[in-house]
């Protein structure tokens, strides 16, 4: 792992990073253990907020520049934006059914199938994670991709 491309990259790329790591562990974390108690409901609050950060500072990055400076991953962006009010309003309205759907989606769409566009060659976070020294970064993705396994695997058997 080599962060200097991290670190030579634009201001919007590092925020957008700094968000993105701890919300994917964050949300990992979230969806293994309890709901409805206060701690879920502080740290969710937490997680949407840096969903929200990760989304808008997105719209600051152009390294696809398919359409005005803009690229089909942008539209994650605006799928998470839609997400997290729906997953706010659906938590406040008691729908937990909409909620979970909102929050999943959010998680496995904005940060799992985002995050793999991510490590395409030729961008930043590939440069930063396969180009020497230990990968913590893809570590801790893997990492929240299996604890996101062993969620989906609760909530499956819970289901039958």
């Amino acid at each position: 792992m080599n962060l200097q491309p991290l670190l030579d990259a634009p201001l919007a790329v590092q925020v957008h990073v700094a968000a993105v790591l701890p919300a994917t562990v964050l949300g990992a974390y979230i969806l293994m253990n309890a709901k409805g108690t206060p701690i879920h409901r502080l740290l969710g609050k937490i997680w949407m907020a840096l969903m929200v950060i990760t989304s808008l500072s997105s719209f600051f990055i152009h390294e696809i520049n398919l359409v005005y400076g803009f690229s089909p991953i942008h539209l994650l962006s605006v799928f998470v934006l839609v997400a997290v009010w729906r997953a706010i309003s659906a938590a406040r309205a008691h729908n937990i059914r909409a909620h979970k759907a909102a929050v999943i989606g959010m998680y496995f769409g904005g940060i799992g199938i985002a995050g793999l566009f991510t490590l395409i060659p030729g961008r930043i976070m590939n440069a930063v994670v396969f180009s020497g020294g230990p990968s913590w970064i893809l570590l801790l993705t893997l990492a929240g991709i299996a604890g996101a396994l062993v969620l989906q695997q609760r909530l499956a058997s819970r289901r039958t």
